[in-house]
């Protein structure tokens, strides 16, 4: 409990210095990079033929997101490993909205022996899960629940939860268990990348920014529509 109050803060702080400091190139490059490593991400997951359960998930899903790379240990705010992507479908139009960048911490990689790196991919599946990704920070397993998604060709499995995870270790499903993870806005990245300072309910919902670079993003999940 101690542990979660202190990264509160810190989170609390660091929103502080980023609404303070202008943008940087550097910021920039990562969220551009970010982006289109989520699509290249996204697209390994649909494009394989074992992972039937999120490919025919992800048609009910409210929401996505997406980490090109999540490192072993702990982090926040690091540049690199641990960022990633958030959008949400609309449920009146069924299209994606524009990504607002996020970071997830404190994974455990379990049985996965000598991994230091995964890919992973979380279905939000209630708009409780949704509605919660709007505050500054969201620990998974807390008021939310989180399972691992089965997969596996021939999976026919019943698996229900706010949120349903997905990974890749090495090219191989890696099962990761993100129960006890913090998911937080990277406010820093959402600033560079939209040019102003700007928050995931004015990204998503209010729909007041958006970017052509997401294009080919949003496009991949466009043709998983149900």
């Amino acid at each position: 409990m101690k542990r979660i109050s202190i990264i509160a803060v810190l989170i609390v702080l660091a929103q502080i210095f980023i609404r303070t400091v202008p943008a940087s190139a550097s910021d920039v490059a990562d969220a551009r990079i970010t982006m289109e490593q989520a699509k290249i991400t996204l697209d390994t997951f649909l494009n394989d033929g074992n992972n039937t359960f999120l490919q025919d998930s992800i048609k009910n899903a409210k929401g996505i997101l997406i980490f090109p790379q999540v490192l072993k240990g702990g982090f926040f705010w690091g540049a690199g490993g641990g960022t990633g992507v958030l959008s949400v479908r609309d449920e009146r139009t069924g299209e994606w909205s524009q990504p607002a960048f996020y970071t997830i911490g404190s994974v455990s990689f379990g049985f996965q022996i000598g991994a230091q790196a995964a890919e992973v991919v979380v279905l939000a599946m209630s708009q409780k899960a949704i509605d919660t990704l709007f505050s500054s920070s969201v620990k998974l397993g807390g008021s939310v629940s989180v399972a691992v998604g089965p997969y596996g060709s021939g999976i026919n499995k019943d698996v229900v939860a706010d949120f349903i995870s997905f990974s890749r270790s090495k090219g191989l499903y890696a099962g990761l268990d993100i129960v006890g993870s913090v998911l937080a806005v990277r406010d820093d990245l959402n600033k560079a990348y939209y040019g102003r300072e700007v928050r995931p309910v004015e990204i998503i919902i209010k729909k007041e920014v958006s970017s052509t670079d997401s294009a080919p993003l949003l496009e991949s999940l466009k043709r998983r529509n149900g």
